[in-house]
């Protein structure tokens, strides 16, 4: 079936994929990498008003790739996603798959121009998201691969790190604007604006440009310094597990899949 052997092609494990599957992923892997490069060195007015003929062109040919790109892993979702009796269902799965969004935003900024009038900022900043392109590599790099699973099956534990140091910010910089608001209401004018000391004291960055000066001050600061080293290390530590875990599931797959090779060969 025609679109069995293309979703085959474009979206088999690296592992398993045959002399076609590894052309198109190679061929894959270096146009987003020149994509990747073009937006980084058309940064410089100077080369980019020099060749922006080539810039235009080859924008137009890689949106043309991945838009390709896009449909037919759309069309072929029937054959990764489970089936059920909504026919309808595959798709919406692949549309909303974390890879199906980033395909979607490889594409969309530079369609969206011509369904609605856009500032010519936003379209800028749209057009950095082009640099999102380099996320595809996910599909065709086994170390991309291993990061998405981790961050897949440890992401109820990473939710609940997260929402603790959300917690944990917003208390800060709530009792930090209480005390210091009344002796530097330029620095610490609202709790919004003083959101901004807590993620950096949080994080142990600390850039000096807003800092308490009162006693209780400080001392909250040195507290919240402190406990900032603990919640930075919690999701690094889990991200870290999660590789190990990962990997280790990886070679013993590996090993199993030679066994069952060798014991074929054997029969």
């Amino acid at each position: 079936m025609i679109r069995q052997r293309i979703y085959e092609i474009i979206d088999n494990d690296p592992k398993d994929r045959d002399k076609a599957s590894s052309l198109f992923d190679w061929i894959m892997m270096v146009l987003i990498w020149l994509n990747v490069a073009v937006v980084i060195i058309g940064s410089v007015n100077e080369i980019h008003d020099k060749y922006r003929v080539f810039f235009t062109y080859f924008e137009l040919f890689s949106i043309a790739i991945f838009t390709i790109d896009y449909l037919l892993r759309l069309w072929t979702a029937p054959c990764k996603f489970t089936a059920s009796k909504y026919v309808f269902v595959p798709y919406i799965r692949y549309i909303f798959s974390f890879l199906g969004v980033i395909d979607l935003l490889a594409i969309l900024p530079f369609y969206l121009p011509f369904f609605m009038s856009i500032d010519l900022r936003i379209l800028r900043i749209l057009r950095i998201f082009r640099l999102l392109r380099v996320l595809k590599l996910s599909r065709y790099n086994n170390s991309f691969r291993l990061i998405v699973n981790v961050l897949q099956r440890q992401k109820e534990k990473l939710y609940i790190t997260i929402f603790f140091m959300i917690i944990m910010i917003l208390l800060a910089s709530s009792v930090m604007y209480f005390i210091e608001n009344p002796v530097q209401p330029d620095k610490f004018p609202n709790i919004p604006a003083t959101l901004w000391w807590a993620v950096a004291t949080l994080t142990t960055i600390g850039y000096g440009d807003i800092y308490p000066i009162t006693i209780l001050g400080k001392m909250l600061g040195g507290v919240i310094a402190i406990m900032g080293i603990g919640l930075i290390a919690m999701p690094s530590g889990i991200i870290s597990m999660g590789l190990i875990n990962e990997y280790e599931r990886e070679k013993k797959r590996r090993k199993k899949k030679t066994a069952t090779k060798r014991q074929e060969k054997t029969n």
